[in-house]
């Protein structure tokens, strides 16, 4: 039997423990995970323990002396990053510039310049064909509910109106509410949760968003500002919508919406069994909605509806990727 290929997971958080451990080990039998790593010892102890009941020969790695080590084994044909927003991007690019593929948590990256400056760097260094593959994971462009309506929307004629409107449920309760890294960059959970909600969006009308005018507030004081954004947007098409995200609302609600001259499509985020989750492409090229680039763009378009909201209302075009 051929040798499997082996990989390394890049965090220990609660997300790497509840959600990419067992998702990894549905899929055992195609790869061997090499390392789990961490900052800390005791992270990457704690995260190889519970990795260890579907991989035995994992092993930890911790600190720059460990990062180092993955960087510069050549065994390892692919990465998982899941780490703190602020530092994901650096990361992966010194995993992608030592020719390992990298699939990276979300968002993409928490700035335009951070963005400008990955892709300037990944393009001056992976020129090649088969260069390394940099994917975005836990992303809504493969879920069969928006990859079956942007099918439907090609049928309701002409669109005439677009609505997105999120209730979230980010209280107390949730694991990551705490979580200081999300609360420590500029806009915080509408950024962090809302980069889902505009892949879902421009899956679902198979076009770009050009421009958006926004008003934010702050009115839940236990989470970081802003945690309320209310923006109509411009798409490439000419059709206008509105896009509202609450942080955490009493009743969570999600709804994509699309109106078209012939009908209407709808897509309603909920629960099968109190379980939701999201398919994986396969392969040896890079799926287009999976790449960064596209990531890339969902962070745009949040931020620019986060500055308009800075400026009260101002029209803010959204940056081109």
């Amino acid at each position: 039997m051929a040798t499997l290929p082996q990989i390394a997971v890049l965090g220990a958080g609660i997300f790497v423990k509840t959600q990419y451990i067992p998702r990894l080990a549905e899929i055992s039998h195609l790869f061997c995970l090499k390392y789990i790593w961490s900052r800390s010892e005791e992270s990457s102890r704690g995260a190889v323990e519970i990795a260890k009941q579907h991989f035995p020969g994992v092993e930890c790695k911790w600190g720059d002396q460990g990062l180092n080590d993955i960087v510069q084994d050549s065994s390892l044909i692919g990465t998982a990053v899941v780490l703190a927003g602020q530092v994901q991007v650096d990361i992966s690019l010194k995993l992608l510039k030592a020719g390992k593929h990298v699939i990276q948590e979300k968002p993409a990256a928490t700035s335009i310049p951070e963005i400008e400056t990955a892709l300037a760097s990944y393009k001056s260094v992976c020129t090649n064909p088969g260069q390394p593959i940099w994917a975005v994971a836990e992303n809504y462009r493969f879920e069969p509910a928006f990859v079956e309506s942007k099918k439907l929307v090609a049928g309701v004629g002409d669109m005439m109106n677009v609505q997105v409107i999120i209730e979230g449920s980010m209280n107390s309760s949730n694991p990551y509410f705490s979580s200081s890294w999300r609360r420590n960059f500029e806009g915080g959970f509408i950024l962090d949760m809302g980069v889902h909600f505009i892949a879902g969006l421009r899956m679902m009308v198979g076009c770009e968003v050009t421009s958006v005018s926004a008003i934010t507030s702050h009115i839940d004081r236990s989470l970081p500002p802003p945690d309320i954004i209310s923006s109509n947007f411009k798409l490439e098409n000419g059709c206008s919508g509105v896009f509202v995200m609450v942080v955490s609302s009493s009743s969570p609600k999600i709804i994509w919406r699309v109106v078209g001259s012939k009908g209407t499509v709808q897509v309603e985020r909920g629960k099968v069994d109190g379980k939701h989750g999201y398919l994986q492409g396969n392969g040896y090229e890079a799926e287009p909605r999976s790449s960064f680039v596209e990531g890339a763009r969902d962070v745009a378009v949040l931020e620019a509806m986060l500055e308009s909201g800075s400026k009260g209302g101002t029209l803010v075009n959204v940056k081109k990727f």
